[in-house]
């Protein structure tokens, strides 16, 4: 589909220093004596402060690529590196945030968020100051005492993302994580996950089903295709160059114009 809003069909040259590059990674599993082939030939970098939001139909191996940027899964060839070292195994450097945010339900809400940072062995005063930082980031210093049964969704999910935030990753992996939410809510969070981003620059690559939030979060937008999953797209997200009055962004005809592209663009092949 043609629209008036130009797409570059390939990402523009970043001057901002190199955070992930993922260079001719496939990935595949024994099925009844052959491989299955999940991601063919995938190729790409990202930088800080960049918000990447990656799109494609189910079973295109997003989430595989992300279990693999974790360090959860294995290339079965090609290499993966965060900041110039090879990712091999799970490490504090790779935050993840998951659809449902598996806080601790046993430890208070500050004490989810200073878990990680007891893991790693930072001396108490330092986590307690760490720990109000995050929880005044997120809106949640009033709730800090709380179990996570008293929280809502939102809440919820603005806690796991302080937890992931409090250990200072390199990068942040996000696997769909307001699907799960209401249509109000998930709109509340958007904008807090905008707000977060701008305040930390970190590198934030999230995974969504859906077009409108890419085009809301998004610096750059990856289309993936499945069978096998691979990359077919990848593009600065031509809203960016400035923001929308809030509340009307999804009404704009550039919106509405690029929300039609990337649908159709999905659709191709799916």
């Amino acid at each position: 589909m043609k629209t008036s809003v130009a797409v570059e069909e390939r990402p523009k040259r970043v001057h901002k220093p190199k955070v992930v590059d993922v260079k001719s990674v496939d990935f595949a599993y024994a099925q009844t004596k052959r491989e299955h082939l999940i991601l063919q030939n995938i190729n790409l970098s990202l930088y800080e402060h960049e918000l990447v939001c990656v799109l494609g139909p189910s079973g295109c191996g997003k989430s595989s690529l992300l279990n693999i940027l974790a360090g959860f899964q294995h290339p079965t060839t090609g290499t993966v590196m965060i900041h110039g070292d090879e990712q091999t195994k799970p490490n504090p450097d790779v935050g993840v945030v998951f659809q449902h945010p598996n806080l601790f339900p046993w430890l208070t809400i500050e004490k989810n968020i200073e878990f990680g940072l007891k893991m790693q062995k930072v001396a108490k005063e330092e986590r307690k100051q760490l720990v109000a930082n995050y929880l005044q980031l997120v809106d949640l210093t009033s709730a800090s005492k709380k179990l996570p049964h008293q929280l809502s969704g939102g809440m919820k999910q603005r806690a796991a993302i302080a937890r992931t935030l409090a250990t200072d990753p390199k990068v942040i992996l996000m696997d769909e994580p307001f699907s799960a939410l209401d249509a109000l809510t998930r709109e509340v969070m958007q904008q807090h996950l905008l707000t977060i981003w701008n305040q930390t620059k970190k590198c934030i690559f999230f995974i969504t089903h859906d077009v409108e939030e890419a085009l809301k979060l998004a610096t750059r937008i990856i289309v993936m295709h499945p069978k096998p999953g691979r990359v077919v797209l990848d593009t600065q997200n031509p809203l960016q160059s400035g923001r929308y009055e809030e509340g009307t962004f999804q009404y704009h005809e550039k919106f509405m114009e690029l929300r039609q592209f990337f649908i159709s663009k999905i659709r191709e092949q799916a």
